[in-house]
């Protein structure tokens, strides 16, 4: 039998963001930001536990429950027990997906004149 176990895709979209949060964890509270955020979990950067700890993130006035899946010296991975479905952590996200996102480079592109140089020059 052939135990090698093949990768497979996650089933959320993770999506950048910028959160101030409070780990709680047994015995301490630690602060920390997400930088990355989905339905089903979090990196947190600035916070560090122990693998397979469980802690609770404070953002926004309310409580997510969290599993620390990895962790290294100043950031770490944790995986939501139950899936984001409200929530202010859910809001945050959603809001970030929402945002409108403009490549700068496009926009240039689209009010550039087709000639050579600031002048005009030809």
């Amino acid at each position: 039998m052939d135990t090698t176990r093949i990768p497979q895709p996650r089933r959320q979209v993770r999506t950048r963001v910028a959160l101030e949060v409070t780990v709680n964890g047994v015995l301490n509270f630690v602060d920390g930001q997400i930088t990355d955020l989905s339905e089903g979990g979090a990196r947190i950067n600035g916070a560090s536990m122990p693998a397979r700890s469980r802690c609770e993130i404070h953002y926004g006035g309310g409580v997510t429950y969290a599993v620390v899946m990895w962790s290294e010296i100043d950031r770490m991975g944790v995986r939501f027990p139950y899936e984001l479905t409200h929530g202010p952590l859910y809001n945050a996200l959603k809001r970030a997906r929402n945002a409108v996102t403009v490549d700068p480079a496009q926009i240039f592109l689209s009010n550039r004149a087709p000639v050579f140089g600031r002048r005009g020059l030809s």
